[in-house]
């Protein structure tokens, strides 16, 4: 038995890209202010994982966890690149069961969506040769974001509303 092919349109990319700028410019604000110990759990289910400099997470509350460890962040986002998902495994199951429909009546792709940036952790005044906290580090963050059918239902030109099924973050310089 083979499966379907399902194709994707430069319109599906592009709502998927619209999506994922969306996710990228909210996720890091929250990331970055004072409330993130309240927002980014958000962002997650207890069945989301996180993979920290190869450290791992698990559910929204083990990413609280890691948060309240951390000092204060700035992230600079250099570039950010987004690729829909089509027929997921997730997403034969949900459309098998009917939960979840867009207003086209099909089931919005899982984003793959890959982000390159830098990030201080702390307060630049206090770098000294033994306290890295305060230095600009280069990392790169992957995400796939699952459609939430738990969130009501999209109108014709509306996103979906995606959560962090998977998350892994690493430094690279």
């Amino acid at each position: 038995m083979t499966a379907a092919v399902v194709k994707l349109s430069s319109s599906d990319v592009e709502i998927a890209t619209r999506a994922a700028e969306n996710f990228t410019r909210i996720y890091y604000k929250a990331y970055d202010s004072n409330n993130r110990l309240n927002d980014i759990p958000q962002f997650y289910r207890e069945s989301s994982s996180l993979v920290w400099n190869g450290k791992p997470f698990q559910g929204a509350t083990g990413i609280r966890d890691l948060l309240e460890k951390m000092p204060v962040t700035k992230h600079d986002i250099q570039s950010f690149d987004c690729h829909p998902i089509p027929g997921s495994y997730f997403w034969t199951i949900v459309k098998r069961l009917r939960l979840l429909k867009s207003s086209t009546g099909t089931s919005p792709p899982s984003l793959l969506v890959c982000v390159s940036g830098s990030v201080v952790h702390g307060n630049p005044t206090n770098i000294t040769a033994r306290n890295p906290e305060g230095r600009s580090r280069v990392f790169s963050q992957t995400f796939m974001l699952v459609p939430d059918s738990n969130a009501p239902a999209t109108k014709p030109g509306e996103l979906a509303k995606y959560y962090v099924s998977a998350d892994a973050i690493r430094f690279v310089g």
